[in-house]
C-alpha cells in the first residue's frame, strides 16, 4: 500500500474547548426519550477515553518513521484532537455514571481489551485496528453531521453540542491513522483482516454492554417502553443500508477514507459551530 496525500492540505485544528453538564441538565433517557439508544450512546461514550489513548499510542509508535512533513503535521493535529476528545468524554461519562449508566464498567473493559491487543498483537496490527476504528467513528460522525434525523435525536442538550464537535473533528482527521499505516508499509491484507477483527469485537461490545446497561434500568421492565424502543431501532439513521455500505467500502482493494469527500460538510459545520456567530463559539477558550 502507498501513502496518499489527498488529505494533506486539510487543516487539523486542535480546539481548546470545554463542555459542562450541570446536575439535572439531562433527562434520564437523553436521546429523544429513547431507552435503548440512550444506553447505547452512553456505552459508546464510555469507550472513547481509553480508545482515544490507544489510537494516540498506536500512531505515535510509528511517528518517527514518517518522512512526509505534511503527514507529520497532521499527526500532531490528530494527537491533539484525540487527547481533547478523551478528556471531554471522561467528563460526560462521569455525569452519565451519576445518572445510573455503567460508564465506568465500559471504561474498564475497554482498557483491558486494548491492553490485551497491545500485549498480543504487533504495533503495526494495533495501528491497523486504529485505522479500522477511525473509519467506524468517521462514518458515524458524518452520518450525524449529514442526517437531520440523527441530529434531532439529541435535541438541544449539551450532549448534542459535544457530539457535533466530536463529529467535526473525527471527520477532519479521518484519514490520518490510515495514511500513517500506509506510509510505514502496512499491507492491504492486514488492513482488511484488522477490520474483520474490529467488526466482531465492536459488535459484541455494543450489544453486550448495552444489554448489561439496560438490565440496570427499571424502565427496561416496562414492556411497552422496551418494545417501542426496540422497534424504533429499525428506523435509526445510524443503522441504514447506506451506513453499512460505507462500512463495507473498507474491504475494497484500493480503499481510502478520503474517497468520500466531506469538504462541504466540514465547511458548513465549522462555520455553524465555530464561526463568529457559531453555537459553540462561547465554548472555545
Amino acid at each position: 500500500m502507498s501513502y496518499s496525500s489527498g488529505n494533506a492540505k486539510r487543516p487539523i485544528r486542535v480546539r481548546r474547548i470545554r463542555f459542562s453538564y450541570p446536575t439535572g441538565s439531562l433527562r434520564q433517557h437523553y436521546v429523544d426519550g429513547d431507552l435503548v439508544m440512550s444506553h447505547a450512546i452512553a456505552y459508546l461514550s464510555s469507550v472513547f477515553p481509553e480508545g482515544e489513548d490507544f489510537f494516540v499510542r498506536s500512531v505515535r509508535r510509528h511517528a518517527d518513521q514518517l518522512t512526509e512533513p505534511e503527514l507529520q503535521t497532521r499527526v500532531r493535529g490528530f494527537i491533539g484532537q484525540e487527547v481533547t476528545h478523551g478528556r471531554e468524554h471522561r467528563q460526560l461519562n462521569e455525569r452519565l455514571h451519576q445518572m445510573g449508566y455503567p460508564t465506568r464498567l465500559g471504561d474498564r473493559t475497554t482498557r483491558l481489551f486494548f491492553a490485551l491487543c497491545e500485549r498480543m498483537l504487533s504495533p503495526l496490527t494495533c495501528l491497523a485496528i486504529t485505522a479500522a476504528l477511525e473509519h467506524y467513528t468517521a462514518v458515524f460522525a458524518e452520518t450525524l453531521l449529514s442526517d437531520e434525523r440523527a441530529q434531532a435525536l439529541l435535541g438541544r442538550t449539551e450532549v448534542r453540542s459535544m457530539l457535533l464537535w466530536h463529529a467535526v473533528e473525527e471527520s477532519e482527521h479521518k484519514s490520518v491513522a490510515f495514511d500513517v499505516y500506509c506510509a510505514v508499509g502496512g499491507a492491504e491484507r492486514r488492513r482488511i483482516a484488522a477490520m474483520w477483527f474490529t467488526m466482531a469485537f465492536f459488535g459484541i461490545g455494543v450489544i453486550a454492554h448495552t444489554a448489561v446497561s439496560l438490565v440496570r434500568d427499571r424502565a427496561t421492565y416496562n414492556p411497552v417502553t422496551l418494545v417501542r424502543s426496540l422497534t424504533a431501532l429499525r428506523h435509526s439513521p445510524f443503522l441504514t443500508a447506506s451506513v453499512f455500505g460505507r462500512f463495507d467500502e473498507y474491504f475494497e482493494s484500493g480503499f481510502h477514507p478520503d474517497h468520500t469527500d466531506n469538504t462541504a460538510l466540514l465547511e458548513r459545520w465549522t462555520n455553524e459551530l465555530f464561526g463568529e456567530q457559531g453555537t459553540l463559539a462561547d465554548h472555545l477558550r
